[in-house]
């Protein structure tokens, strides 16, 4: 498990591109046959990515003894979305079928935990983000019809997006986290713009369905003193509660959003106009 420490609005300004990278950018999200885990002290989110091939991997209770605990969901909550082929995941014994674009959010105290895939040959990618918890709700299966979806943005705009809120309290209680994806129409670049922030929850996206030869800038930063990090396929930027997180990409994306904090309502947002932006 990788930790990454907290850094201030302060310390992000004094960055170069290389520090801003390792600070902030997860290169990788997807390794054949591994959990990959990266933990970091921006509210305590545990992020990665599960790509069983040729053996079904099991979240062990040696993952928990870096937390202090004798499991890893032992005082968490863990959110996922498969975005690769069909997948089946294993909690305390029930299965769950999760296909391409379906959500799973499992309950603290989960002690059994294991994914694999249906097809090695075309094998699922499970990213994740878990989170702190302070009580149990139940293990949930989440499809698209579950989801709320909302149209947003216009073609004038450059930023025409569906958004799938796949874990929010209008779909199932959670005590802290929040995911879903946002697919951009074809000829769209930007995402939230104009932007905002957020003070009570932090952020982490995972962007996707890129072209090799495609990126999308993440813009993030304090609004008078913004940042950029490059960002390439299934690559996972940390955004912290004080700065903007938006993206432009030189093609149409698509990316998680997952969210951890204090609070849960969407319209908290502090928006900015673009004419404050430097």
């Amino acid at each position: 498990m990788e930790v990454r420490e907290s850094i201030s609005r302060k310390e992000a300004k004094q960055l170069d591109t290389d520090e801003l990278r390792n600070e902030f950018l997860i290169p990788e999200i997807f390794k054949p046959d591994t959990i990959t885990m990266t933990y970091s002290h921006v509210d305590r989110i545990i992020v990665g990515g599960i790509k069983p091939v040729g053996k079904t991997l099991v979240l062990s209770d040696d993952f928990g003894k870096g937390l202090g605990v004798s499991y890893f969901l032992e005082r968490r909550e863990f959110g996922l979305i498969n975005i690769g082929g069909p997948a089946k995941v294993t909690v305390d014994g029930t299965v769950y079928d999760i296909d391409n674009e379906q959500a799973l959010y499992i309950s603290m105290g989960s002690r059994n935990v294991s994914f694999a895939s249906v097809d090695p040959s075309n094998p699922a990618k499970l990213y994740y983000n878990s989170a702190p918890a302070h009580c149990a709700y139940p293990t949930t299966k989440i499809s698209k019809d579950d989801a709320v979806q909302v149209a947003m943005g216009d073609k004038e705009s450059c930023n025409e997006r569906t958004i799938n809120k796949f874990i929010i309290p209008d779909v199932l209680p959670t005590c802290q986290l929040t995911m879903g994806l946002t697919r951009l129409a074809p000829g769209s670049i930007w995402n939230t713009m104009p932007c905002h922030t957020h003070d009570r929850r932090m952020e982490v996206y995972l962007y996707f369905d890129i072209d090799e030869d495609n990126a999308v800038f993440h813009m993030m930063g304090e609004p008078t003193q913004t940042r950029h990090i490059l960002v390439h396929n299934e690559q996972a930027v940390i955004s912290p509660s004080w700065s903007i997180h938006s993206g432009v990409g030189t093609k149409a994306y698509t990316f998680i959003w997952g969210m951890v904090g204090e609070n849960q309502v969407f319209d908290d947002m502090d928006h900015l106009k673009i004419s404050e932006l430097r």
